[in-house]
């Protein structure tokens, strides 16, 4: 959810701005379905220019309900709004770009640019051994700096930074997608602490008691989505954007993220700031070098104590990226290594920071898509579709055969994620999740 003065600064999501492409249904051609998530469908759609776009639909009578609603679900519509908003300012080449807003009287939803690539998950998994070499997660990794330093030089600290959400596009580079946990903090200020620093530790005096807060609380499980009885919703502060004592950068209290990715500072509840976003780059890196996470346990509750207690096991010889790994997985918010010192850190050693973003030819390009194989003999009426897929009961949403669903989705993803003639540049376009 967005933190602070939201409700100020969002008055009505779909108020009209000057700036804002409004699409209109008749004029877009529904290719297929490409994913679903907890709140709607992603249809790849291609535009009377030709332009292929990834257009996310959500249920309207749902966005309605929760807008009303006075739990953590009536933040709903808040992130929404508030995903719209950043997606119109961005202007990044790792991030995506706003090309339309779509509002009927039965959905909403808004067109972004469409990833050939499928995610960076599927991605891992295709690799012999489903882990990246050190050289290709050096450029993934580089790329995923430059995208979080943008973020928070705008005030935006992303929170749910996971391989998921980190889309291969067209010509190869990446491109973060999701921001409905993000959130708005003061703009990142110049840092100061340094991972170097080896003073004792200070004796700090009491403090004065503090009345209790009450925390939102918006978690995601690391699978198809996550089902309403696994959600768990707790009253959200009024404004949980707060000045941390010890600190001058402003925090916020919210307890969001996926499970496996989320900074030992949320679990807390001590407040977190940008720093969050460097934890989950570490367990990325940790993934990709590894092939598994290194914190997971068999339920939530193991694997937070596991985040708060234990630290991740860099098997293998020293080198500077599990170097750099560890002092991302420090679990002292204050220690981890800043986003100056990760830049000047020995595994970049080399790396260009200027060009990165231009370099022609990334680790994997994927095949241009080829749109006719997709298309299907019957014309796909968006509106209806999410209406089958999700319905409105009680104003509760709920996903028809969500779990059949999940289980059935899955499955298919583990018997598709080969390479096709195991050549590292083919890229194959089966049903994936991509918010």
């Amino acid at each position: 959810m967005h933190d602070g003065d939201s409700h100020h600064r969002h008055r009505h999501c779909h108020e009209q701005d000057d700036d804002t492409v409004y699409l209109d249904l008749k004029n877009v051609k529904v290719i297929s379905a490409l994913g679903r998530g907890a709140k709607g469908v992603v249809f790849l759609v291609r535009t009377e220019n030709g332009q292929l776009l990834a257009l996310k639909a959500i249920l309207r009578s749902s966005v309605e309900k929760k807008k009303l609603a006075s739990t953590s679900q009536g933040n709903e519509y808040r992130r929404i709004c508030f995903e719209r908003e950043v997606l119109a300012s961005f202007h990044h080449p790792l991030l995506p770009k706003l090309h339309g807003v779509l509002l009927t009287d039965n959905i909403v939803g808004y067109a972004i640019d469409y990833c050939s690539g499928r995610d960076l998950n599927s991605l891992r998994k295709k690799q012999t051994e489903k882990m990246f070499s050190d050289d290709i997660i050096r450029f993934y990794a580089a790329e995923l700096v430059l995208a979080l330093e943008y973020l928070h030089n705008s005030g935006i600290v992303y929170r749910d930074l996971k391989p998921e959400n980190v889309m291969v596009q067209e010509n190869g580079h990446l491109m973060l997608i999701d921001f409905d946990l993000s959130t708005k903090l003061s703009p990142k200020s110049a840092e100061t602490r340094s991972v170097s620093s080896k003073s004792k530790p200070q004796i700090e005096p009491k403090k004065k008691k503090k009345k209790k807060k009450k925390f939102g609380f918006s978690f995601k499980r690391r699978d198809l989505g996550i089902s309403p009885e696994d959600s768990v919703h707790r009253e959200e502060l009024e404004s949980d954007a707060v000045s941390s004592e010890s600190d001058s950068v402003e925090k916020s209290n919210s307890f969001v993220g996926t499970e496996e990715y989320v900074a030992p500072e949320i679990i807390l509840g001590d407040g977190h700031d940008f720093s969050v976003d460097w934890w989950c780059l570490g367990i990325m890196l940790y993934e990709m070098l590894y092939g598994t996470t290194p914190f997971r346990g068999a339920n939530r509750k193991e694997t937070f104590y596991r985040i708060i207690t234990k630290a991740p096991n860099l098997t293998g010889e020293s080198t500077p990226l599990r170097d750099l790994i560890g002092k991302l997985l420090e679990k002292d918010p204050k220690k981890r290594i800043s986003v100056r010192e990760i830049k000047s850190h020995e595994f970049f050693r080399g790396v260009d920071w200027d060009s990165i973003t231009e370099m022609p030819r990334p680790p994997f390009i994927p095949e241009l898509t080829d749109v006719e194989g997709m298309e299907g003999n019957k014309e796909i009426d968006v509106e209806t579709y999410v209406q089958g897929v999700f319905k409105v009961e009680e104003g509760v949403l709920v996903e028809n055969n969500r779990k059949s669903g999940n289980r059935n989705c899955e499955e298919n993803r583990d018997n598709k994620d080969v390479w096709v003639n195991n050549h590292p540049t083919q890229i194959q376009n089966d049903n994936f999740l991509i918010f």
